[in-house]
């Protein structure tokens, strides 16, 4: 059975275990965890938009009178 890597936190190059981290920075990476997920949920959200953005243009562009 292959040994788990403990988790490791890395800034500046350099790797932090989070086990030894202090609970406030245990905190913020939890917060920092958070909010890159809802960055992710909310780019979902947005590609989202501009598809219906598209097909809304392109069903009016079909919709105008030929001159």
């Amino acid at each position: 059975m292959a040994k788990k890597e403990e988790p490791t936190l890395t800034h500046n190059e350099k790797k932090y275990k989070v086990s030894e981290l202090s609970e406030e920075a245990k905190k913020q990476l939890i917060n920092v965890q958070a909010t890159e997920a809802e960055i992710r949920r909310l780019q979902v959200q947005l590609a989202i938009a501009q598809t219906a953005r598209n097909a809304y243009q392109q069903a009016l562009i079909e919709l105008l009178p030929n001159k």
